[in-house]
This record gives structure tokens, C-alpha cells and sequence, in this order.
């Protein structure tokens, strides 16, 4: 059994401090610098995916935090990044342009799939996912978001170092926040139920709070919106009369300085817990080696706390209850290392890559249940 758990190690990250539903990757090379992964799995299916690709001529970096279940996420983890090189490819060179590209080819492609796949399992017509991406390439990073995934530099402010503070690069696309309300309405004037407050938060439509995903058929096409199938739950309050919710990114483009130290990608179960500023700081004042797994472990004591109880009896917590805790949560930490960044014109015909993808479902990792249970479906 020994022999066996360390062999998993070595393949797909280890198992974090004693919880069976957590996973890390510590320290791996990127394209110019080091990275680390950490996630836990509260749901009965892990929904988020994760994943990092070092290339000749770029990091990508994803972040999928999915909803209604794991196919989505699971999609676009297999997906984006063939068809971004694919994009980066044939306009010689990452852009913009390219990363919103391949997002649209991955949501069309998604959409696809739905449309096949509906009359035998509509509830995938419900099934949808965040998606945050990071691209660094050269002296410039790429930052495209769907949904409330964020990510965070760390940036220093003086000479000595000692000094880092947080800057967000992304916004979230969640009716949490007054402008996005305001905004649906301004597109939806003849909806007085676009934004509807129940179950104690805002949701579009009483049913979703994020207004930009890869996925959601039901709330972007009215002929998935009416199957009779559906549970109660998901039927929009009054019948869909075009899509609610969009696929259109978010970028953020950024020359980077000497001064910007490191970004943390995660999704918005980790913001749920710690502040920017909370994970900027943990960052900063601790070494590389297992910094993914600190700042999840700093999550979980932040979500025991608001329970009232002790992280080692939330451990004990079988996954489905689990979420009553805490969501899943996946947190990346990627070092910027100027001196290690490649000023040459970039291969992009060069086939080595280097992929690191968070496990399909943990639990069953685990369990050292099937190896096909481990991976995307394609």
C-alpha cells in the first residue's frame, strides 16, 4: 500500500495533511519561474479542474470552477489550451485576441456537445463553468476571466523587498456586485426578473449568481430552457427570451516590472475565505516550498472558524456534506522570475510542453480507485 500511495504521489501530486479529500502539487518549473497547486474537494464530484502548461513560448495557466457538475470544467481543462496554441499558431505570436479566441472556439465547441448530447442527458444543457486563464509570455502577462474565479498580484513597493501589496487583475462577474445588477437590467429592461434576490443572495434569473460562464445552455439558448426534464429548481422564473448570461471574457493585459513578485489564480471558494490582501501577505512573508498548500490550509482554518469548530473534525467530514463547509477550492501560486524570462522570438511550432493538471475527482484518487476516473473525459 506504501508503494503503491507513493507511486500516486509521483504521478498525480500528493494527499494533503491527513484530509482525503486534498491535493498538492508543490513546487514545479514554468517558463519563467516556479509554480505551485493546491485543491479540496467539498463536492460528492470534484468541480473544479486546474492546470498548468509550460511551453517554449508561454505559461498558461487555468483555473475551471464548475457548476451543476464537473462536465464542464472537465471540457474546458481538455479544450482551451489545444485550441489557444492552435489560435497563438497561426497569428504567430499570444495576444488578446488569441486567448478570447480560443475561449469562444472552447464555449462553441461546449455548445456543440450540449446540442448532441441533449436528447439522451438534458441536464447537461444546465451544466456550466467559471474560467480564469493566465498567460506569460516574454515581458507581458495575459489575464482573461469568465465568472468570480480572481487572480492576484503580488506586487513589491520598495527597494528592500519588504514591502508587497495586492493588486487584482480580474473582476468578478457575480450579481454580488451592484454594477453587474445594473448592468443586466440595462440590457434586459423588458425582464423585471433578470435579477432576483432569493435563497439570500442575488441570482440571475433566481437561479445563477455568475453572469459570464463557458457553458449554461439553458440560460443562453430558449430551446434548452423548456425541457420538461429539468428539476424545478433550474426553470427560470418566467420563460427565456434570449441568453441572460455570455461567454465574452474579460482581459487584462500588463507589461510586467521587476517590482510584480508572483500571482495567485484561484477559484472563488478560496476569495470566499481570504481577503487579497490576507493571501498577498502569506505569500510574501513565507518560503516557495508548499505555498499553494499553505494558503489552502489558511482557507480551511478561516471556513472552520466561521463554523465554529476545529479544522481536524472538518477533515473528518465526508465529501457532499463537505460542501456545507466549504466550496472546492483550487489556489495556484505562480513566481515571476525575470531573470529566467526568454527575450527570444518564440518557438510556437515546438511540441515539448510540460502538463500539470489537478486530479479529475480527489476522493477517488484516494480511494486508488480506476486510473480513467483520474482523468478529463474527452
Amino acid at each position: 500500500m506504501t508503494m503503491l500511495r507513493s507511486c500516486l504521489e509521483r504521478c498525480f501530486g500528493r494527499l494533503g495533511y491527513g484530509d482525503e479529500l486534498f491535493w498538492y502539487q508543490d513546487l514545479k518549473p514554468h517558463t519563467s519561474g516556479e509554480f505551485s497547486i493546491a485543491v479540496v474537494q467539498a463536492n460528492s464530484t470534484l468541480e473544479d479542474q486546474g492546470q498548468v502548461v509550460s511551453t517554449p513560448f508561454a505559461t498558461f495557466i487555468g483555473v475551471y470552477d464548475g457548476h451543476g457538475g464537473p462536465d464542464a470544467a472537465r471540457f474546458v481543462n481538455t479544450q482551451l489550451f489545444p485550441h489557444f496554441r492552435k489560435f497563438a499558431m497561426e497569428q504567430k505570436g499570444v495576444s488578446a485576441d488569441v486567448i478570447r479566441k480560443a475561449i469562444v472556439a472552447t464555449e462553441e465547441e461546449f455548445l456543440h456537445l450540449v446540442n448532441r448530447s441533449f436528447p439522451f442527458k438534458p441536464q447537461i444543457a444546465s451544466v456550466g463553468s467559471c474560467c480564469l486563464v493566465g498567460v506569460i509570455t516574454e515581458d507581458t502577462l495575459y489575464v482573461a476571466n469568465l465568472g468570480d474565479s480572481r487572480a492576484v498580484l503580488g506586487r513589491c513597493t520598495t527597494p528592500d523587498g519588504k514591502e508587497v501589496v495586492a493588486e487584482r487583475l480580474t473582476s468578478d462577474h457575480n450579481v454580488a456586485d451592484v454594477e453587474i445588477r445594473k448592468e443586466l437590467k440595462k440590457l434586459h429592461p423588458d425582464e423585471s426578473d433578470i435579477v432576483v434576490h432569493t435563497r439570500g443572495v442575488w441570482r440571475i434569473k433566481g437561479i445563477i449568481q455568475v453572469s459570464r460562464s463557458i457553458g449554461d445552455a439553458y440560460l443562453k439558448k430558449p430551446e434548452f430552457s423548456r425541457d420538461p426534464l429539468f428539476p424545478q429548481y433550474i426553470f427560470p422564473t418566467s420563460p427565456l427570451k434570449r441568453s441572460v448570461i455570455t461567454a465574452e471574457p474579460s482581459i487584462h493585459t500588463r507589461k510586467l516590472k521587476p517590482d510584480d513578485l508572483f500571482l495567485i489564480l484561484a477559484s472563488d471558494g478560496f476569495w470566499e475565505q481570504l481577503t487579497d490582501e490576507a493571501a498577498v501577505e502569506i505569500v510574501s512573508k513565507h518560503p516557495r516550498s508548499g505555498i499553494a498548500k499553505r494558503l489552502l490550509r489558511a482557507a480551511l482554518e478561516e471556513a472552520a472558524k466561521k463554523m465554529e469548530m476545529r479544522v481536524k473534525d472538518m477533515k473528518r467530514i465526508r465529501k457532499g456534506v463537505r460542501r456545507h463547509f466549504h466550496d472546492d477550492i483550487t489556489v495556484i501560486v505562480v513566481y515571476l522570475d525575470h531573470n529566467l524570462r526568454n527575450t527570444k522570438s518564440p518557438n510556437l511550432k515546438a511540441m515539448n510542453y510540460k502538463s500539470i493538471n489537478t486530479p479529475a475527482d480527489i476522493f477517488s484518487l484516494y480511494s486508488h480507485e480506476s486510473d480513467s476516473r483520474l482523468r478529463p473525459e474527452p
